[in-house]
């Protein structure tokens, strides 16, 4: 009974976790908040920003030509 509830409880957990919503082709997730080391790209929904690895945004986020640029 007790290995019953086990599996149950893992099943039910990974349930929890296939319910994600994925987002920038299928590389983000869908989240309230950002983990560390993700950065917030576009909108999944009204409560929810796609939070991406920044190796697969295409666009540069930090400002690198700014200063020291040849003019």
């Amino acid at each position: 009974m007790k290995l019953m509830l086990l599996g149950l409880t893992v099943i039910l957990t990974l349930a929890q976790a296939a319910k994600a919503m994925k987002c920038w082709r299928r590389l983000g997730i869908c989240r309230t908040t950002c983990e560390e080391g993700e950065v917030f790209h576009i909108l999944c929904n009204a409560e929810a920003k796609c939070c991406v690895s920044p190796k697969h945004v295409p666009v540069n986020t930090k400002s690198s030509n700014s200063a020291g640029s040849p003019g």
